[in-house]
């Protein structure tokens, strides 16, 4: 039962994947009008479908939202029913079908084009419908559907979200949407954190593990044991910044000797350490780190003053990767 079940994984995999191959040797000019074409409209993309072709309009218009296109969903039999009426004149519609001949979208289009909308089929099917009678269609290869008995809407599913992809891909680029662009619909969650979490709101200014350069080995080790950062800053006697002694320059130290009480934190320490604003984004600090491969930075305010001690984990446990 497993070798049969196993088959069926990899005669998935392999039948999706030989239709999204088709398509890049098929659909690319298709799709690349298609882009264009919204491109140069003036109104929103409302992507219209029933059933499981439904469900993914709802994926397409999600994905275009979040990267600078405006677009709707709009549920091809609620459309008979009322939800016609959300449709502007200069809005694009896109009308998903595999069949291309779904009883309601065949009442549906009409309507649209008295309406004045410019349409787009995504369909399997070139002598349909739906094929024959909107603006634009972009018609998919597939032998069958993923499904062992070829009628759950599987690869036909599959190939509706990639030309989705492919669509909002086309938009961002000709946009010029861009990464901040993308966080600001994104304020929630880690990506949101990417671009309004800064320094500032990690560090603990009451936590701050500094010694002084002649400061002993033993009160360094006390120093950041008790504040748990797995570094200290080392300070002049005029308090500004001199160095910083992390867990490894103590380990460095103890390979060669275990004669401590004749050495000070100066005499360990990383002379010039990397510093960075408080006002900085948290995200900025995570690539700092990566780039030095160190694990703390050092935190100063506009003035130059220390604030604090960041550690990478303070940044990690925020979800920014």
């Amino acid at each position: 039962m497993r070798l049969k079940i196993k088959q069926i994984v990899s005669s998935t995999f392999i039948n999706e994947a030989k239709a999204i191959n088709n398509l890049q040797h098929n659909n690319t000019n298709a799709v690349a009008k298609v882009v264009q074409f919204i491109y140069q409209t003036n109104g929103r993309v409302v992507v219209c479908g029933l059933g499981k072709s439904a469900l993914i309009a709802k994926k397409i218009v999600a994905t275009l939202n979040s990267t600078g296109s405006k677009a709707i969903f709009l549920h091809a039999a609620d459309a008979l029913h009322g939800d016609l009426g959300m449709v502007d004149a200069s809005d694009v519609v896109i009308l998903l079908s595999k069949s291309g001949n779904t009883q309601e979208l065949k009442i549906l289009l009409p309507l649209l084009k008295a309406n004045g909308n410019k349409t787009v089929a995504i369909t399997a099917n070139n002598s349909s419908f739906l094929a024959q009678n909107t603006d634009h269609k972009i018609v998919f290869e597939m032998e069958e559907e993923a499904c062992p008995i070829n009628l759950a809407p599987t690869t036909s599913t599959t190939i509706q979200m990639v030309i989705g992809d492919a669509i909002a891909n086309g938009l961002l680029y000709l946009k010029g949407f861009t990464s901040k662009d993308f966080f600001k619909f994104h304020p929630a969650g880690s990506l949101g954190k990417k671009i309004y979490l800064r320094i500032s709101d990690l560090v603990n200014n009451e936590n701050l593990p500094a010694v002084y350069t002649s400061d002993s080995i033993k009160k360094v080790i006390i120093e950041m044991s008790s504040k748990r950062l797995g570094a200290v800053i080392v300070l002049n006697a005029d308090g500004n910044i001199a160095g910083i002694v992390t867990d490894g320059d103590l380990r460095r130290m103890l390979e060669n000797t275990f004669d401590i009480e004749n050495y000070a934190a100066k005499d360990i320490m990383t002379e010039q350490p990397v510093v960075t604003n408080e006002n900085k984004l948290a995200a900025e600090a995570l690539n700092i780190m990566k780039q030095k491969k160190i694990n703390q930075l050092i935190v100063i305010n506009d003035e130059g003053h220390l604030v604090g001690l960041l550690h990478i984990q303070d940044i990690l446990k925020e979800g920014i990767i």
